[in-house]
């Protein structure tokens, strides 16, 4: 059943050979991956791929070949087959009802939640699910995996499903943008270039030769004409929030990025995990461990460049106003005291924020950076861009 899915895979022109596919059908023969699509999916990809260049090209041969598998039902599974205990505790969640969601309370603040955290891990000394207060899975606890509470710490738990999480004790994988990306539209370039307007300004003089020709021709003795030399002066710092509740936004950030590449000589960028803190980075797949400083950020790029944040500002709360508030390590200070300090360095700046304007006043962390900002935070529309473009340009 599987041969379709290694002739799709050939011709992607992945090199994967006989020995690679039997080592995937060995994996499969002891179970490795019986009833877990994502399981499946990474023991096919580990077992005949050995490039990572070639992951792109797996992932669509992969989605080609399996199309639909994701929508069988468990229903559909569990008629056709006994499944074991085991796979079926995950899918022990409770479906609260939207009264029941609104008679759990929060802790109390975030103090008050990691206080009782680390109570939990002294007490706890076995496995939970279904409660309302050990670490465990399912249930209403604050601390744990695919249940549901107003404010809590996930652990064990892969993708964000109530967005509800203060903080998340689990390593996330984050994926680059791609800034070769092709615009389905030019209006986002259209709307950056109202920062080249300082094309000019600052730049040092060159012959114009053209101008030189017809001024001496005209004249009758050599008139020398210089012009500003053509290249866009403008400097832009480009930080981009990736992750989480911004992987539903991945194809507009990826256009405005590929367009700032291409508008821009002068770009940097850097990623952050929804607020600025004390590191930022350029490669996703280093995220922990090639981290840069943002004082030395602040040290290297001087108070010409135009800075631009662009971000969902959707987050606890506590992110923004509290250290330790981060969602996936431990801050030694605040957020919205490294946002002031950007400001402060940087005073041409702006927030660029996906999320449609009609639903800002619904989140509080969106109404508390936009306040940092002093209400420079516009929309990713057409109209926005060019309302934040004009911002800048002041």
């Amino acid at each position: 059943m599987f041969l379709p899915f290694f002739e799709n895979l050939r011709k992607s022109g992945i090199p994967v050979s006989l020995r690679e596919y039997l080592t995937f059908l060995e994996g499969m023969k002891v179970g490795l991956a019986t009833y877990d699509v994502e399981a499946f999916y990474y023991l096919a990809r580990v077992s005949m791929v050995k490039d990572e260049r070639n992951i792109d090209k797996f992932d669509r041969a992969f989605a080609a070949s399996f199309k639909g598998l994701e929508d069988i039902s468990f229903q559909d599974v569990m008629e056709a087959v006994d499944i074991p205990g085991d796979w079926l505790e995950k899918m022990a969640e409770k479906h609260l009802s939207a009264e029941e969601k609104a008679e759990i309370e929060a802790l109390g603040g975030f103090d008050k939640l990691m206080e009782t955290l680390r109570e939990r891990l002294k007490e706890q000394e076995g496995r939970h699910q279904g409660g309302n207060k050990w670490i465990g899975t399912a249930g209403t606890s604050p601390f744990g995996a695919y249940g549901y509470n107003p404010e809590g710490v996930r652990i064990g738990q892969k993708e964000s499903r109530h967005q509800r999480a203060t903080k998340v004790w689990d390593k996330r994988e984050f994926k680059n943008l791609d800034d070769s990306v092709e615009l389905g539209t030019r209006n986002i370039k259209v709307a950056l270039k109202r920062l080249r307007r300082w094309a000019r300004e600052g730049a040092v003089e060159e012959l114009d030769l053209d101008g030189t020709i017809q001024a001496t021709a005209e004249h009758g003795y050599l008139d020398v004409k210089t012009r500003p030399e053509r290249h866009n002066a403008v400097k832009v710092l480009l930080f981009l929030d990736v992750g989480g509740s911004m992987d539903p936004h991945i194809k507009v950030v990826e256009e405005l990025f590929s367009a700032a590449r291409t508008e821009f000589k002068h770009l940097e960028y850097f990623y952050f995990h929804n607020c600025l803190y004390e590191g930022v980075w350029r490669d996703n797949r280093r995220r922990w461990d090639q981290q840069t400083s943002t004082d030395e950020i602040m040290r290297t790029y001087g108070p010409d460049y135009k800075c631009i944040f662009v971000g969902d500002a959707s987050m606890s709360p506590y992110e923004i106003a509290y250290p330790g508030g981060a969602n996936e390590h431990w801050n030694p200070e605040a957020g919205q005291v490294w946002l002031q300090r950007a400001r402060e360095q940087w005073k041409s700046n702006l927030w660029i924020n996906p999320v449609p304007e009609k639903y800002w006043d619904y989140t509080h962390s969106i109404s508390m950076i936009k306040e940092i900002f002093e209400a420079n935070m516009v929309p990713m529309t057409l109209s926005g861009l060019e309302q934040g473009m004009r911002d800048l340009t002041r």
